[in-house]
């Protein structure tokens, strides 16, 4: 029988997370590497990438980046299949590359609806679908995070967001984790979701100037917003042996936000 410290031990495993040059991504991928595994980080600027390169490995991290824009389908197969030949077998996906766009409902643009729905949902099937047959289902195992958001969980409160297809491509993302659970648990891959709430970063820039960051941590119980290690420990535990008998799980990480 494992101890506890060895079944959340990723020496020896490789993982894949999309969407890990900044923000949640990278503390992520950092997580996993602090936890042994080798990284591979993808995003389409690779300047970025750079970055989050040097901040991993001045942290004693093993991790390579890749270029990608995982709206366009036919960079998929390839960008896998290089992930492949970089770590020669995936054992954790996080599929975290994601976007979001601000319009009322009856002015949104089909573009952006578009656009959202491709990278937020489509992306992650198709990558999801090509690790699996290049190497979870014949290795009969694997680790699949999604990364969704309490966005998913419901719609916006009177007087906040506007962002009818981000939240639509995350409560799809909801299902789609469970779905992909139901049907791969026999290939002995877990398909568990870390829905965050709000976090510092890039993407929630505007809405925290908006709404108002005080606004938003008093409606937490916790009094706060997410920061650069609280998505740390449940990155780590999906991606580990300690949940090999948890799966279709979505975890919110909001500081309570979702239970009240």
């Amino acid at each position: 029988m494992r101890t506890t410290k060895e079944l959340f031990s990723l020496e020896g495993k490789t993982a894949l997370v999309t969407g890990g040059s900044r923000g949640l991504g990278l503390q992520m991928a950092e997580a996993l590497g602090e936890q042994g595994a080798r990284v591979v980080i993808s995003s389409r600027k690779q300047d970025e990438l750079d970055t989050a390169v040097a901040h991993l490995a001045a942290r004693g991290i093993e991790a390579s980046a890749i270029a990608v824009d995982l709206q366009d389908e036919a960079s998929v197969q390839p960008f896998v299949e290089e992930a492949l030949r970089r770590l020669g077998r995936i054992d954790i996906l996080v599929n975290n590359a994601g976007a979001s766009w601000g319009a009322p409902a009856e002015e949104h643009p089909l573009e952006a609806w578009d656009k959202v729905m491709n990278l937020n949902v489509r992306s992650i099937f198709l990558v999801s679908q090509a690790v699996g047959k290049l190497s979870m289902i014949p290795r009969g195992y694997g680790k699949i995070v999604n990364i969704s958001s309490i966005a998913g969980l419901f719609g916006n409160a009177p007087g906040t967001m506007s962002t009818i297809a981000y939240n639509t491509s995350k409560g799809a993302l909801v299902n789609f984790t469970r779905a992909l659970a139901g049907e791969w648990g026999r290939h002995g891959i877990t398909v568990n979701s870390i829905a965050p709430g709000f976090f510092p970063s890039k993407m929630t820039k505007g809405v925290l100037a908006s709404i108002g960051v005080d606004r938003l941590a008093q409606g937490a119980p916790l009094g706060r917003l997410g920061d650069d290690e609280d998505l740390k420990g449940a990155v780590v535990l999906f991606a580990s042996d300690a949940s090999k008998h948890i799966t279709g799980q979505i975890l919110a990480i909001d500081g309570g936000v979702s239970a009240v």
